[in-house]
Formats: C-alpha cells, sequence, structure tokens
C-alpha cells in the first residue's frame, strides 16, 4: 500500500513506543559503580585503537602545517528537546500550514564561508518535487539549521533588540575603563558583574582571568611573550603524545574533543579539533599532579568562542576557522591555553567552611581532578547540604524518591553548568564568575543551588525515580538567554548574601 508522505509521517507518529520498565536499579553503593550505571555526557565508548596514533610530527609548529579543512556535514536528528531547532523573525520563512510542512524541507547548496545558506527558489513544489526531495533528503549532504541550543550569539528569549541606549552607556564606560593607562580591575569587575558587552568582552576576560596586566603599556609585550612561550611547548612536547607513558592521556583526550559541542558545527572542523587537542595535552602534561580528566575539555570551548569572536561578526557556530589568517589562528590558540590555565590554577585552594560546613577543611584542584574526583564530590555533598537549609521540601523529596544528588550535580560541578546550558549562556555565566570573588569556586555552588530550586515545581509533581533522574539531568534550558541568566545569577548572590556570611542561618 503507498502512503503519501503526510500519512507515513502520521503513521509514523501513532505507532506506540516499547515500555521501559520504571522499576529502580539498584542504589550504587561506591562512585565507581555510579559512574558505570549513570546514563551521561561523559560515558566513554570503546572505541578501536587500531590506526588510532598518527606518526610523530617533526618538531615544528603544528598549527602551521594545516591545509584548510572541509566542514563536516550533519544529519538532522529529532530526538530530543535540545536538538529541537526554532525558527527565527530574521531570514526565515513564515510558519508553514499542516498540510504544507513536509514539503517545505528545503536543501541548500552548500556552505558559505560557515553560513548557513537559504534555498534561493522560491517557486512552489510540485508533487513530483516534494517525492524528490523526500526521497533524497537522506543521501544529499544537508546543512541542517543550527539548533537554538547551539546558537553562539548573545540574546534574550523575549526578543529584545541587541544594542539598547542603556547597553550603549555601558559599552562606552567599559571602553572608557579599558583605555585608561592602567585599567582599574576593581572597577572593571564590578561593571561586569551584570554582563560584558560582546565587543569588548575579549580584551576583559583578558584582564580579568589575570592573563594581561592592568597596565596598557605592557599589554602587547605580555601577549608576544605568553604566544611564543605557549608554541615553545608545542615544540617541545606535542611530539612525546605518541610515547608509551603519554598515549593514555593523549587518546582520552581524542575521544572527547567530537564530543565536545557536537551540535555546533565549528567545533567539528578537524582544524579546530586539532587546536583543543593542542591545547588540553599540553596542559597535561604540565600538570602531572592531576593530569587531564573528562571535562576539561569543556573548560576551553567559553575562551575559544570569546576570542573568536574579535574576529567573527555573527554566525560564529558556522565559521570557518580556515578562513582566518594563520597568526590569528595561532594567537587564540595560545590565548585560549593561557586563560584556561589561569581559571584551573584559580581553583587550586578554596576555603568552603564559611558557613557551609561544620568542620572547615579544603578543597584542592588535584581532588577535582585525579582518579575518582574526591574534590568535585565534596562539592556536591556542600550542594546537598546547602539545599537541604534553603528548600527542605525539595531536599526530602528527594530522599523519598531515592534520588542522590551525585547522580545530577557531579557533572554541574565537574562542568560547571556547561551540559545544563547552552554556550551562550555559559558566557554570560563566566563574565560574572570572572567579577565575583571566588566565582568559579565558592560562587559557582549557590548558582547550581539556586538553578535546582528553579525547577522545583516540576520536581516535587514528580514521583518516580526514573522521570526525576531524567528531568535533572536533561533540565528544558533551550530557550535561556541573558534574562534568564541574569535572574538564576541575582538569586545565586541572594542566597550567597543569606548563607554564606551567616552561620546562624544556615544551621538547623
Amino acid at each position: 500500500m503507498f502512503l503519501l508522505p503526510f500519512q507515513m509521517f502520521r503513521f509514523l507518529k501513532d505507532t506506540p513506543k516499547t515500555n521501559v520498565a520504571n522499576s529502580k536499579s539498584k542504589k550504587p553503593s561506591t562512585f565507581h559503580e555510579f559512574a558505570r550505571s549513570t546514563n551521561d555526557a561523559w560515558d566513554i565508548d570503546d572505541e578501536e585503537d587500531k590506526d588510532f596514533f598518527p606518526p610523530a610530527l617533526p618538531s615544528s609548529i603544528p598549527a602551521q602545517s594545516h591545509s584548510k579543512p572541509q566542514t563536516p556535514r550533519l544529519s538532522v536528528s529529532i530526538d530530543s528537546t535540545d536538538t529541537e531547532p526554532e525558527l527565527q523573525p530574521v531570514n526565515r520563512q513564515e510558519p508553514l500550514n499542516t498540510e504544507a510542512c513536509q514539503d517545505q524541507l528545503r536543501i541548500d547548496t552548500g556552505p558559505t564561508n560557515g553560513r548557513v545558506v537559504k534555498s534561493n527558489s522560491d517557486a512552489q513544489l510540485n508533487s513530483n518535487t516534494v517525492r524528490s526531495t523526500l526521497q533524497k533528503q537522506q543521501s544529499l549532504p544537508v546543512r541542517p539549521v543550527i539548533p537554538l541550543v547551539a546558537r553562539i550569539s548573545d540574546q534574550n528569549a523575549s526578543g529584545a533588540p541587541p544594542m539598547t541606549v542603556r547597553e550603549k552607556t555601558r559599552l562606552d564606560k567599559f571602553r572608557q575603563l579599558l583605555a585608561s593607562p592602567n585599567t582599574d580591575l576593581e572597577d572593571l569587575r564590578k561593571h561586569s558583574w551584570s554582563g560584558i558587552p560582546r565587543e569588548v568582552r575579549p580584551i576583559t576576560w583578558r584582564l580579568l582571568s589575570g592573563y594581561l596586566p592592568a597596565n596598557m603599556e605592557r599589554r602587547e609585550l605580555v601577549l608576544r611573550r605568553k604566544r611564543e612561550e605557549y608554541f615553545g611547548f608545542i615544540e617541545q612536547y606535542y611530539h612525546s603524545r605518541t610515547d608509551e607513558h603519554h598515549r593514555d592521556t593523549y587518546r582520552q583526550i581524542h575521544i572527547d574533543i567530537p564530543r565536545t559541542n557536537p551540535l555546533i558545527p565549528l567545533f567539528q572542523q578537524p582544524l579546530v579539533q586539532e587546536v583543543f587537542e593542542r591545547i588540553l595535552f599540553i596542559w597535561a602534561i604540565r600538570h602531572p599532579a592531576s593530569g587531564y580528566v573528562q571535562g576539561i575539555n569543556d573548560l576551553v570551548t567559553p575562551f575559544f568562542v570569546v576570542f573568536l569572536s574579535e574576529f567573527v561578526e555573527e554566525d560564529v557556530e558556522n565559521f570557518e576557522m580556515a578562513a582566518l589568517p594563520l597568526e590569528t589562528q595561532r594567537n587564540i590558540e595560545a590565548d585560549s591555553f593561557w586563560c584556561m590555565s589561569k581559571l584551573l590554577d584559580g581553583i587550586q585552594l578554596m576555603l568552603l567552611s564559611r558557613a557551609t560546613y561544620k568542620v572547615p577543611y579544603y578543597v584542592i584542584l588535584q581532588d577535582n581532578y585525579t582518579f575518582a574526583q574526591p574534590g568535585i564530590q565534596t562539592k556536591v555533598k556542600a550542594l546537598e547540604e546547602l539545599v537541604s537549609r534553603i528548600d527542605v521540601e525539595v531536599h526530602l523529596h528527594f530522599k523519598k524518591c531515592e534520588v542522590e544528588y551525585l547522580q545530577f550535580a557531579f557533572r554541574w560541578m565537574n562542568n560547571l553548568l556547561m551540559r545544563e546550558l547552552p554556550l551562550r549562556c555559559t558566557i554570560r555565566l563566566w563574565d560574572t564568575y570572572q567579577a565575583e570573588s571566588e566565582g568559579f569556586s565558592h560562587f559557582h555552588l549557590y548558582v547550581c543551588a539556586a538553578f535546582l530550586i528553579k525547577w522545583r515545581k516540576e520536581i516535587v509533581t514528580m514521583s518516580d525515580f526514573q522521570g526525576l533522574l531524567m528531568l535533572l539531568q536533561n533540565l528544558p534550558t533551550i530557550h535561556w538567554g541573558n534574562e534568564e541568566v541574569g535572574l538564576l545569577l541575582a538569586e545565586a548572590y541572594r542566597l550567597k548574601y543569606m548563607f554564606a556570611d551567616a552561620p546562624s542561618h544556615y544551621k538547623r
């Protein structure tokens, strides 16, 4: 029997799905049992090692030997809310009616400088064209519309204009601060807390991270020296990635890189992936006490995107990295390495005893990124303790459903909420983290608490273990923008003000 396309779609939609048993699995008693049993974004696939390691390259700077790569084509899949595309009002087709929704599928002719190209044909498709399109859509190379969750550009969910009078005034203030012979870093942090304008974010991040000095005359000299130092590391150490004592580290990095922001074509370019491999490998061998662990690869992406945005005005997610001059590519790579290093070094020692725990203790960076990551587990315990004081109903609901905080909050701490928020939201969040004292360590705890309580209505109305855990691991933030992140940070600041320096409020 021949089915029309819309009938086939309806038939597939009405097909009942296989029921999944809601029975609870055995409660994990150790961290390793949890890691094996929890379906998470950083599980390791069993991949072939055959032909894995490339031949060792000569001791020249690797970035100079790359030819322009082709951006890989991605197939469209509609399997979760995180990949749901959303039509934008600018340069998009008008909403289609139900009968025409299937015959308006358009396939572009290819990328132009990394941009999604819209079909030039506006003629009405006849039935033969519709049938031909549906038959060929699996075989033809398709550039999908980038899902909202993967769009990097700053935006608000309300669709506010990109530049208001207030924002222009703030931009002028930032430029005035940055033009000073000696930038007042405290004043810069004060203005950065509520967000940094896109135009000045790269230089502001370099300053707030401690990568650049406040003195303007010294900045160019420091940049040149640090960039040369980084590529000196490349020449000295990168060829050793095939050595026996570095093979496992490089293999894990090589596996994790393609999983970094898989919905964004920018990060699937071979040239970009090689940049990330070099950054992570050099960092790992320079920090032997901790080495590389999964999750560190995510921490490179915000810096990389922000420094790339200096040279790309829009459509960053589709930009062809090879279109930039070689020197610019090298500068972006070196700056991303040093700022990520500053970030991780800044979390080396943090005191979390200020009313968060009954006994003061320290968390060391090595504890965050060593075997079983005890430092991260300690932070998760801190979140559990804090939520039990902030919202006892949510805390008791987790206990009733036998949901452990480790099962969802481990990733929140390990990846700084990067797997829970779109990348554009992470960049806005990091504006405040770099402006806040101990933002990536101490303040992040209160952001996680505010983020959890944000979904209290959905949490308390869900009573089964499996559904609750799936909700917590796939929270619907696809439409989030600057407004939502601003509200989250405001609530986190309120919680910090109430509990961080008020031990009597924190005790039961």
